[in-house]
């Protein structure tokens, strides 16, 4: 099997432009392509993850990744996936990203003699004079087509600015500067870019009149059809200060029994038949997949140690061994306390477990609050100095989520 038809094998790939073109050429080793990562965050998340996945996975096959750090096109924004404009961001902002994004991007590909290239966007685009690329690339680009691709469609009826308009130019001319000075000869990305890859095609193709190839991922997408990655609380990210190891851990042990399977396949670097084996699994042997699924994607993000701490704590709340000091914490301030005690609903605010009184007063009406394994039964239940003491109890939200509080 070449890494082709593993990548068809793992449910990853969803467009080509032309199939049999690429095919061979990834799988002897031929593709120099690239990613392309706009600095919208200070960290990658989640979504990013399949990307670097899948260029880790192409590199190992010989191939040559280009990561390219969109700190030029971050300053438009993109529009793709999007019902409103981004935050414009300053340009400190997007350096800062930038070197994040750099950070978390070593972890996973090698950059050592030559294996790999880290590229910013910024280094050709802030020097284009506008008045030459309106003539040497406006040309290229027909308004019509533009107004057709799904990007800019589903924008039209509450407003796509002109900035944004611009997005597909830049994204296309990325592509065409790399085909020429860096040997670039293909563009993956997730599939909702289909439309931004196929400018820099056509780009390419009327300008040098070569051809050049791109090729889509499917996004991982839940069995409902929305997009993994997000928690109540926001994105699951791949920085360790802004989703812990544990979180992250709980976040694919939690995985829907309908998605472990997908998950396993798209993600993680185990076999196929490995994965294939455990297609029928139920019940206990299904959990056993999750804890599978998650401590091999922690493994990779964050290291077999954080992997081991993060099972381990796991495992202290589902079957009362191990140790539990590795989950989501919050040390409660001693001022906190009002007559030596802390309320339930104040606790759960201050741990970030809830954003409102309101909220921390429905959720234990409704039975949703347990503390060290004991439901909470009022509104009015206080802890004192001495049970928030030592390591302090454990708050359990729902099924899934806990958090421990101490003084």
């Amino acid at each position: 099997m070449g890494i082709y038809e593993e990548l068809v094998g793992r449910g990853l790939i969803a467009q080509v432009t032309n199939e049999d073109e690429i095919r061979e050429m990834v799988n002897n080793g031929k593709a120099t392509f690239y990613i392309g990562f706009d600095c919208t965050a200070d960290s990658l998340h989640v979504g990013h993850f399949m990307a670097l996945c899948l260029m880790k996975r192409l590199q190992m096959a010989g191939n040559k990744p280009i990561a390219l750090i969109g700190d030029g096109t971050t300053m438009i924004g993109d529009p793709s996936g999007r019902t409103d404009m981004r935050k414009m961001l300053t340009r400190e902002d997007i350096v800062h990203n930038a070197e994040c994004f750099k950070r978390q991007m070593e972890k996973f590909i090698d950059f050592s003699d030559d294996k790999a290239l880290m590229l910013y966007n910024s280094e050709w685009l802030m020097p284009l004079n506008y008045i030459e690329l309106l003539r040497e690339v406006g040309a290229c680009f027909s308004v019509n087509n533009m107004l057709r691709a799904e990007c800019y469609k589903q924008r039209m009826e509450k407003g796509l600015s002109f900035l944004e308009f611009n997005y597909m130019i830049m994204q296309s001319y990325d592509f065409y500067y790399m085909f020429q000075h860096y040997g670039c000869n293909m563009q993956f990305g997730g599939n909702d870019q289909w439309s931004n890859m196929l400018g820099g095609t056509e780009l390419i193709r009327r300008k040098l009149g070569k051809d050049a190839h791109a090729m889509t991922i499917n996004l991982l997408l839940n069995s409902e059809g929305k997009k993994m990655g997000k928690t109540a609380s926001g994105a699951v990210w791949l920085d360790p200060n802004k989703t812990s190891p544990f979180e992250f851990y709980q976040y694919w042990r939690n995985v829907d029994d309908a998605d472990v399977i997908k998950c396993l396949r798209m993600l993680t670097f185990l076999p196929l038949e490995e994965i294939d084996a455990m297609a029928d699994w139920k019940d206990a042997k299904l959990n056993e997949a999750k804890d599978i699924l998650a401590y091999e994607l922690t493994k990779l993000v964050h290291s077999q140690e954080e992997a081991d701490k993060a099972r381990e704590a796991s495992r202290a709340l589902f079957s009362g061994k191990g140790d539990a000091t590795h989950m989501p914490a919050t040390q409660i301030a001693a001022e906190k306390l009002a007559d030596g005690k802390i309320g339930i609903m104040a606790l759960l605010v201050e741990c970030g477990l809830c954003a409102s009184n309101s909220e921390a007063r429905r959720l234990v009406q409704q039975g949703g609050i347990s503390v060290d394994e004991t439901k909470v039964e009022s509104i009015d239940a206080t802890f004192d100095a001495e049970a928030l003491g030592g390591d302090g109890v454990i708050i359990k939200k729902g099924k899934k989520v806990f958090h421990r509080a101490f003084i």
